[in-house]
């Protein structure tokens, strides 16, 4: 069925066209940049792009120069609908690209749990090889985490960020909060089967600079969950709220079993898209944790700090947290008992 684009949209797509017949003419080849993505022991989604290249085999591993500024991956050309070729374990599975040519399929699996690593080519390229988080059955924990104000320090206003980011910094230039990556990793010691989902309302284009930014700053690995770029049937620019929302219902439709940690910033809107969550899905959340910025964050990221131990404005037993920083978190969260604690000596019979 054909879609109806109103007017943003149908722009956005006869400029991209344009811009894709200009770059084969050119010589440019399709070639796909691989996401990682999740799954359960049957099924795997799988996420990635199609762009149009000159050079399909020189990207690095997660699809573009290491080191490259943000706005390079905002030049590229998509493949429309591209017909990709996923290769899991040998079995090849056919999925279509959406207008921008983002992959995001699911396909039928049957993988053990861990990491896998499998394949995608559209039009004959190189194969790109993409990691695959597939869950334990019989896991109960997992972890949602958004990316800037929590792992990532931007410290600058939110109409700006996400123009400064995406098309000046290096990703050289980027921190780490404080205390951050030390708190994920003793999640992933006490829960080493455990999901990590980072969910973020960026765009899918930086996808490579923030898994080259979680990977060397000592993140542990996991799923990006980002938007697409650009207008939809009837905006200019998709809404970052909805896209978390939606995420988040997603995962707990897929994951009926597992509690989910969600951690987030006071910088926006994280408090009330996970209060909304817990409110609807009590049984699939087992602690929130909200970093409170400091007064000067607070003030470029136009929100108001809550008090530091406040309540979640829901009655709720699931706990609710706040720290400045990772290590704030850590005494918080052991003191609600989800850290593993050192082991205790057995206590000697008189």
């Amino acid at each position: 069925m054909t879609e109806r684009l109103r007017r943003p949209a149908r722009i956005d797509h006869a400029v991209m066209r344009w811009r894709a017949k200009r770059a084969r003419a050119q010589g440019q080849q399709p070639s796909v940049i691989p996401y990682a993505g999740y799954g359960s022991t049957r099924w795997v989604r799988v996420l990635g792009r199609s762009l149009l290249s000159r050079d399909p085999e020189g990207h690095t591993r997660t699809g573009e120069p290491a080191g490259a500024r943000g706005w390079r991956s905002f030049t590229s050309v998509p493949v429309e609908r591209a017909r990709v070729q996923v290769d899991v374990g040998g079995t090849i599975h056919e999925v279509t690209a959406d207008r921008s040519g983002i992959i995001d399929a699911v396909v039928e699996v049957h993988l053990e749990p861990g990491w896998h690593t499998i394949g995608l080519s559209v039009e004959g390229s190189p194969v790109a090889h993409a990691e695959v988080y597939i869950v334990d059955p019989d896991c109960e924990f997992g972890v949602v985490s958004d990316i800037d104000d929590t792992v990532m320090v931007t410290a600058l206003p939110r109409p700006m960020l996400a123009a400064w980011h995406t098309f000046v910094v290096n990703e050289h230039a980027r921190s780490a909060t404080p205390g951050m990556p030390v708190l994920y990793e003793r999640l992933s010691d006490a829960y080493p089967s455990s999901p990590m989902i980072y969910l973020s309302t960026g765009a899918w284009n930086v996808a490579p600079t923030l898994t080259r930014f979680l990977s060397r700053n000592l993140y542990p690995s996991g799923a990006l969950l980002l938007t697409d770029w650009g207008p939809t049937a009837d905006r200019w620019f998709r809404s970052g709220q909805q896209h978390k929302k939606t995420s988040l219902e997603r995962l707990a439709s897929e994951f009926p079993d597992i509690k989910w940690l969600l951690i987030g910033d006071d910088g926006q809107h994280d408090p009330e898209i996970y209060s909304e969550f817990l409110a609807a899905h009590p049984d699939h959340v087992t602690a929130v944790c909200i970093r409170q910025l400091s007064p000067g964050e607070a003030v470029l990221a136009g929100s108001a700090r809550r008090p530091r131990g406040a309540a979640s404005p829901e009655a709720s037993n699931v706990p609710w947290v706040y720290a400045s920083d990772g290590a704030g978190f850590v005494e918080e969260l052991d003191r609600v008992g989800l850290l593993a604690r050192e082991p205790q000596q057995p206590e000697v019979p008189q």
